[in-house]
């Protein structure tokens, strides 16, 4: 019995051992957003930087204090995520997938993941809200087979948009809040 105990212990240091070589964020609890395409995306560390830019495409944290740049914002859209705890997480949705970067309609799955079940004090989207449809977050615009109808904004819809940025990160509406910007830098603290 003894030497089955020993067995049993040895096999979950191992476990443990091997979890912690191969993912030190899974071995600590944490597992980051992996897009299913190749090349990492999504910043997820143990200990956020005071600062990151957020380019087409990405998402990034900073910490309590820190500042988010979201580069040349012109046709895009930017989610800051406003942690109860003070940090910052930012996505930068573009409407045409750079390449190796994550599309408009992963973007939001890929900031919920990110954000994980920490408590949200507010959400803020940002940029050319007259260029998007609420859809793009759904379905990207290059998702769209030949012959499929794409949709086309008839104007800036801000509920649409902070309704489905609201379902997309699983959090109420009344914390979201979208606002047209002119193009340029947005710097987000």
């Amino acid at each position: 019995m003894i030497e089955l105990k020993h067995v049993i212990a040895s096999l979950a240091v191992a476990l443990v051992g091997a979890a912690a070589l191969t993912s030190p964020g899974a071995a600590a609890g944490i597992v980051p957003y992996e897009p299913a395409h190749a090349g990492p995306r999504v910043v997820s560390r143990l200990a956020a930087p005071a600062g990151a830019t957020v380019t087409e495409g990405q998402i990034k944290e900073v910490a309590p204090g820190g500042v988010i740049t979201y580069p040349s914002v012109t046709s895009c859209l930017t989610v800051t995520v406003r942690l109860k705890g003070g940090g910052l997480v930012g996505a930068h949705a573009s409407l045409f997938q750079v390449p190796g970067e994550l599309r408009s309609d992963e973007i939001l799955g890929a900031l919920k993941q990110l954000v994980g079940g920490r408590p949200v004090a507010a959400i803020e989207v940002r940029g050319a809200v007259g260029a998007w449809h609420p859809s793009y977050f759904v379905k990207a615009l290059e998702s769209y087979g030949e012959g499929e109808q794409v949709p086309i904004p008839q104007g800036p819809d801000f509920n649409g948009i902070a309704q489905t940025v609201s379902r997309g990160l699983g959090m109420p509406r009344s914390l979201v809040t979208v606002e047209d910007v002119p193009d340029g830098d947005q710097i987000i603290r």
